[in-house]
């Protein structure tokens, strides 16, 4: 098969990328940003380019049986380059994949579709309510899934759990860092709240089957979750555990935490950004049972098991962690701001 990743040097790309191309398949990596090819063990096509630019990435698309549209502007972009990006460069994914009769696209959207809801567990078919440029821009997204799914294009929306493996920086970098220094994790509200994640290589593995599979019942839209979780104080304690940390659940007033968090926000000091603080305290956790009922799989790995995995691979690269540049992306650390002094008070 020829596959094409779009945001093929991020963490999900790298991740499919190596299982893709393990199993023989032709792997074409499409990104913004630049690759580093010494990161690919195996022959892969790399295509930097901007999915905005309909022109610049036809060809990838014309040579492609399949398209794994992972390719996303992240929360803590600019407003413009989220919306543009996320919307505009989906629309000329779908239309280029039904141009050239790809078999299947699958659409990477994300659980912040559903905004901060009430209830739980979170169906497909629940409201979807946009927090912030993000939310909005994966919400107009998936419209246009649907008018391609319409039109005859064969394509599955995905809707993941915050998804964490070897590998992954970003938010979890600054957690991982307070727990190798044996510091205090200050949570917003109790931490008796149940928060469900996803391990990326169950992400991997759920999307090959989508793409194996020869279903038109994959012209829909799935949530996808780890199947086993606790409570954000049970599942971080056992991380804790693991990695003989000194650290423990720091509980905070959730009004005043979220208030001050939104200040650092504005006032650009702190890389949380409103959603990831306005659920960081209420239960967050979707039905999984219409995806593995139809595909017929279930994941692999608790919340724990994900998090354990990833911190290990985090200790094993601290040094290199610390040495490299920090940014935008899941990949990268991102910088600390005002929670480096917070981080010296616990």
């Amino acid at each position: 098969m020829k596959i094409l990743i779009t945001g093929g040097s991020g963490f999900l790309g790298m991740h499919l990328a190596k299982h893709f191309q393990s199993d023989g398949h032709r792997v074409t990596l499409l990104d913004i940003a630049d690759f580093d090819p010494s990161e690919y063990q195996g022959k892969f096509s790399f295509i930097t380019a901007d999915i905005r630019n309909r022109y610049a990435i036809e060809k990838a698309v014309t040579d492609s049986d399949y398209v794994v549209h992972a390719a996303a502007a992240l929360p803590l972009w600019k407003k413009e380059d989220i919306l543009t990006t996320n919307i505009l460069g989906t629309k000329n994914i779908l239309s280029l994949a039904r141009k050239h009769r790809v078999k299947r696209v699958v659409y990477i959207s994300s659980t912040a579709v559903y905004g901060v809801p009430k209830k739980h567990p979170i169906y497909e078919n629940d409201r979807l309510v946009g927090v912030g440029p993000y939310g909005i821009s994966k919400i107009e997204a998936e419209k246009a899934c649907w008018r391609a799914i319409k039109r005859g294009l064969n394509v599955t929306i995905l809707r993941p759990k915050t998804f964490v493996g070897t590998g992954r920086l970003g938010v979890f970098e600054i957690l991982f860092d307070w727990i190798h220094d044996g510091k205090k994790i200050p949570v917003v509200g109790s931490g008796n709240n149940r928060y469900q994640l996803l391990d990326v290589d169950d992400l991997v593995s759920a999307i090959v089957h989508i793409i194996l599979s020869r279903s038109e019942r994959m012209n829909d839209v799935f949530n996808i979750g780890a199947a086993e979780f606790d409570t954000v104080r049970k599942d971080l304690g056992k991380v804790f555990a693991s990695a003989k940390s000194k650290s423990r659940i720091q509980p905070t007033p959730a009004f005043l935490t979220k208030w001050s968090l939104r200040f650092l926000e504005l006032m650009n000091l702190s890389p949380l950004y409103r959603w990831v603080y306005d659920t960081a305290d209420k239960d967050s956790y979707v039905s999984i049972e219409k995806l593995t009922k139809t595909i017929r799989w279930k994941p692999r790995y608790s919340n724990a098991d994900a998090l354990i995995k990833a911190y290990r691979w985090y200790q094993k690269h601290y040094d290199e962690i610390k040495k490299g540049s920090s940014g935008v992306t899941h990949r990268v650390g991102w910088k600390q701001g005002a929670l480096s002094i917070v981080k010296r008070l616990m």
